[in-house]
Formats: C-alpha cells, sequence, structure tokens
C-alpha cells in the first residue's frame, strides 16, 4: 500500500525564482499539449500519443526560439506531457471532467520530479537541475531545507514525487510503499457516524464532535476575513479609471496575501480538527465503521446549506476515516444512500416518510420513542453493518 508523505519547503530567492520556472515550463508543456490534442480532434485525426507528442516537443525544445526549454529538467516537461495526454484519454472515457488549460491567474503551479534523481535526508531534499551551472560549487542550490524534520522515511524507493505551490508556500509530496497491513486485533465493536451541520459527527456511542466552525476562534477569522475582503474591493474601486480595467497596486497586493493567510489558517484549523477525529475514531479501533453515502451534489446545490456543507468537509472527512482504516486494518462499511437511517425508529423500527429537517427530535407516531434525530441516525448506522 502506498503512504504519501508533503512537507513544506523552506527555499531562498534563487530557489523560489527557479521553482518558479520549473512550474512555468511545466505548465507550457501540458497546454501545448492539450492545443495540440484539440487541434487534431477539430479536425478528425486520430488521438496523439504521449510518444508522438514528447518526440514534437524534443524537436521544438532544440529550436533557437524555444532555447530556455533546454534550461529546465527534460523530465519535468516529459511529465507534464503525459499528465495530459491522461487526463485527455480520462474525459472521452468519461471517467473525469474536460481537461483545461493551466492558469498563471488561478495557480496552477506544480511539476514532477524524476523519482531516480530526488535524494532526500532528514532535513534537506535534492531537486533536479535547480543549479545552471556544473561547478561543485553552485550544486548547493539544488539542495532545499526541510520545514519538518525527519517527516519523510529514508532509505526507501519514492513514488509519485511532485513539487507544489498554494499560493504561499512550496510543498513537496511523495508516497512510499508500505506492506499490506493484517486485519486488526482485539477489535471492539462497530460503531455508526453521522455526518451533519449541526454537529461535525454523531457516533452511535452518544460521543459527539460539534461543529468547530461554530467556535470563536472561527467566528472571529471569518469576520476579519469579510472586512478584508470589502478592503481589497474597494481599492480596486479606487484604482478603477473611466473606460480601463482595474489595476492592481502593490498594497492591493499585500492585502490579498493576508487574505490568503487567512484563508489557510481558516483551511488548516479545520483540516487539522478532522484529522483529530478521525485518528481518535480509528485508535478505538471499532469494527467495522459504518458511514453513509451522502449526496454532496445534491446537497452543495442548496444555496441555504451550500456554504456550511463545504466548511464542514464530508467527502474528506470520509476519505480520512477510509485511508485510515485501511492502515490499521479495520473495514468500513458505507451505507445505501436512500437507507433511511433517521427516518427509522430505534425501537419499534417505523420508518417515518414526512420527517422534516427542520425536527431535530424524532417523535414516533407508533410506540412513542422520542430520540435526537442525528443519535438515532448514527445508531441504525450501526445496525446497518450486523
Amino acid at each position: 500500500m502506498l503512504k504519501s508523505f508533503k512537507v513544506m519547503l523552506v527555499p531562498n530567492n534563487r530557489q523560489r525564482t527557479r521553482l518558479f520556472q520549473f512550474a512555468g515550463t511545466a505548465r507550457f508543456a501540458y497546454n501545448w499539449a492539450l492545443r495540440k490534442e484539440i487541434d487534431a480532434h477539430t479536425a478528425g485525426e486520430k488521438f496523439i500519443s504521449n510518444f508522438d507528442l514528447r518526440k514534437e516537443f524534443t524537436v521544438l525544445r532544440n529550436s533557437a526560439e524555444y532555447s530556455w526549454l533546454r534550461t529546465i529538467s527534460n523530465n519535468v516537461t516529459k511529465q507534464a506531457i503525459k499528465d495530459c495526454v491522461d487526463a485527455y484519454q480520462k474525459f472521452f472515457k468519461k471517467l473525469s471532467w474536460r481537461p483545461r488549460f493551466k492558469s498563471k491567474r488561478r495557480g496552477d503551479f506544480s511539476f514532477y520530479q524524476d523519482t531516480d534523481k530526488i535524494r532526500i535526508t532528514a532535513t534537506h531534499v535534492k531537486l533536479e537541475a535547480v543549479a545552471t551551472s556544473k561547478k561543485r560549487n553552485k550544486q548547493g542550490l539544488n539542495w532545499f531545507r526541510l520545514a519538518e524534520v525527519g517527516r519523510i522515511p529514508l532509505g526507501v524507493k519514492y513514488k509519485k514525487p511532485r513539487i507544489t505551490f498554494d499560493g504561499l508556500n512550496w510543498w513537496l509530496s511523495v508516497a512510499v510503499e508500505f506492506a499490506e497491513p493484517k486485519p486488526a486485533e482485539n477489535c471492539g465493536d462497530s460503531i455508526g457516524i453521522d455526518l451533519g451541520i449541526k454537529n461535525l459527527a454523531v457516533c452511535s456511542d452518544g460521543k459527539i464532535y460539534p461543529n468547530i466552525n461554530q467556535t470563536k476562534t472561527i467566528r472571529r477569522l471569518k469576520q476579519k476575513q469579510r472586512k478584508l475582503q470589502r478592503s481589497i474591493s474597494r481599492k480596486y474601486e479606487m484604482n478603477k479609471k473611466k473606460g480601463e480595467s482595474y489595476k492592481k497596486t502593490r498594497n492591493i497586493i499585500k492585502s490579498e496575501q493576508k487574505l490568503l493567510r487567512i484563508h489557510h489558517r481558516l483551511a488548516n484549523i479545520r483540516q487539522n480538527y478532522r484529522h483529530q477525529i478521525t485518528s481518535f475514531i480509528i485508535g478505538r479501533k471499532p469494527n467495522p465503521i459504518v458511514l453513509e453515502d451522502l449526496n454532496m451534489r445534491g446537497m452543495m446545490s442548496n444555496r441555504h446549506l451550500a456554504k456550511a456543507v463545504q466548511e464542514q468537509g464530508f467527502y474528506e472527512f470520509r476519505r480520512q476515516i477510509e485511508y485510515k482504516a485501511a492502515w490499521a486494518g479495520l473495514r468500513v462499511v458505507i451505507a445505501d444512500r436512500f437507507y433511511p437511517s433517521s427516518k427509522t425508529c430505534i425501537a419499534c423500527g417505523h420508518v417515518k416518510k414526512n420527517l422534516r429537517l427542520s425536527e431535530r427530535i424524532y417523535h414516533c407516531e407508533h410506540c412513542g420513542n422520542e430520540i435526537d434525530r442525528d443519535l438515532q441516525a448514527a445508531i441504525n448506522l450501526k445496525r446497518y453493518a450486523s
């Protein structure tokens, strides 16, 4: 099984410049390959293979007009073309959306590193061909400091190494092959988990994990975020002249960087909270773990709930439960999307079909049972696996 590791890089100014050049070249190669594929499809020609595109790109790379491509490792452009071909094939197989051209404005900064050339120590990582000179005293530019010491395992074969930029920092992500885990021993009872907006998760044993977006820290950050967004909007309006487009000043750039830091801060708090909950649940070794198959597209189409659903991150919660359970040798059961977990009385089994979302307490018309609807859903999910 593959485990991925992601660590932040701490580059100096010269290294940061080269990282942007590498990412820009990868974006150029991807867009070039996508344009070739679209033009061939429009003209009614056959699909262009990865081999043919790379062969044509090599001719382009050796031309005088595109001599700057030779300052970047050939592995970066080869993988970018391969990624484009894979994305284009998946689209026609109806496995993904239509591939789009990568945009510098949208922040599409990423590139691939060759698995045989990358070197990782406890504190540094060596990337390929960052230094343009072959001199020994210049080769130190290839070594990037890692923000965390000993985060990535050493002495193993690394797979899928990627360098990405999130708008503030550069990150290194690699995958490492591990042996398949054995089924967990001394497992506890099964557990059902109901995800919701009022509380992030309600477990069948009565444990409740509240919505972190209702805490004072998140509310203050969101208030600061709104004020900064309004301030940036006013600055854009002030710098707009008649008949001309908006102009971005240095103060606007600084304000946008502050806003981006708040976005990242909010995302990191929510992600850390989800990791804490899922790790605690997996640590109890319940077997199996039962989740419901939520209709995320339908929930996001509700304009009253879309923002709250997005902030909760139900899909990310399920993803973490699934891969952490696989690491621990536990089983995860996904209940059917139309299973009436909230509408079924746990006492008599009656299904209340007209249960409204505003009814937080379930009142059974047959046996008179009263229970919190989220707790009842979690208990029914637990029974689903039996």
